[in-house]
């Protein structure tokens, strides 16, 4: 059995772990909140926006915008999102998976430094590493947006596709690949990424609509701040997920760390009352010897 000091020396050390997995969770906890209002009240435009996009698609020709013509798919282009700092359970690991699953060649861009030295501890192909402001700026998000328009338009990439961990609620974060670029079916890509079934019933019939001053011209605006949209939508998903999953991992260790405390308090009481019950012994044995 362990002395009395080393498991007073193991109770303190725990105790200072317990106190620093609950600040952490409390932080946690508060930036949770903010992420997931941000990411919640996102959704809706988003949703509108690709919507009145798969509204207008069937009414252009589909060929002559190069963000809509089916294109050979030779090298893939991924933008990985992950989180800066670890400490939030199984969450980028399962985006580290979904990635390794990706065949074929493919050049990536990565977003958080969990995600870049995942993808330079296996030698991948990394063509930019982008950080994001925990509060997330459209506008540091636009910049990649751009960075990976250019290079699609440009064919060095001919896809574009995101890794993300999809948030729905403070304990389920999915962890998704979608297809952003090129979108040769609007219509299945709404319905992918809300995963609703259906796009709104507002746009359904597009014979009804007044589109001015013509669908292409529209559409030719709408489609790279769509592309950017998408993406900003994305990162503030997997802000929500980063600090939901790292409350549930931190509270989970706040509560090991109380098990174990009271298991080592149990310990120390029973080792503290060997130790007396023995020093009775010895003194009850020597007071006999001198009797």
């Amino acid at each position: 059995m362990a002395s009395t000091r080393d498991i007073r020396r193991r109770i303190k050390s725990v105790k200072n772990t317990r106190q620093i997995t609950k600040a952490m969770e409390l932080v946690a906890a508060s930036k949770m909140k903010k992420a997931q209002s941000a990411a919640l009240a996102g959704r809706p435009y988003a949703d509108l926006m690709a919507d009145m996009l798969a509204a207008l698609a069937p009414r252009i020709d589909a060929s002559l915008h190069p963000f809509l013509r089916e294109r050979e798919i030779k090298t893939r282009g991924i933008l990985l999102i992950t989180s800066d700092k670890g400490l939030c359970g199984p969450l980028n690991a399962n985006l580290f998976k979904l990635v390794s699953e990706v065949q074929g060649p493919a050049k990536y861009v990565v977003i958080g430094r969990k995600g870049a030295q995942f993808l330079a501890r296996t030698k991948r192909d990394v063509l930019a590493d982008f950080g994001v402001h925990d509060r997330v700026p459209f506008g540091e998000v636009k910049a990649v947006g751009e960075f990976m328009i250019k290079l699609f338009l440009e064919g060095t990439i001919d896809t574009i596709e995101v890794v993300y961990p999809r948030f729905k609620n403070t304990l389920v974060q999915e962890p998704v690949r979608v297809p952003v670029l090129p979108l040769t079916d609007l219509r299945g890509y709404v319905e992918t990424a809300r995963g609703s079934g259906g796009v709104a019933s507002t746009f359904n019939d597009t014979r009804s609509m007044l589109i001015e001053p013509s669908a292409e011209e529209v559409l030719d605006a709408l489609l790279t701040f769509f592309v950017n949209r998408e993406l900003y939508q994305f990162v503030l998903s997997t802000r929500a997920s980063e600090h939901s999953a790292r409350m549930v991992a931190m509270k989970t260790a706040k509560d090991n760390a109380s098990k174990l405390l009271d298991e080592l308090t149990l310990q120390y009481n029973k080792a503290r009352q060997a130790a007396i019950t023995q020093e009775i012994l010895e003194i009850a044995a020597a007071q006999y010897a001198t009797a």
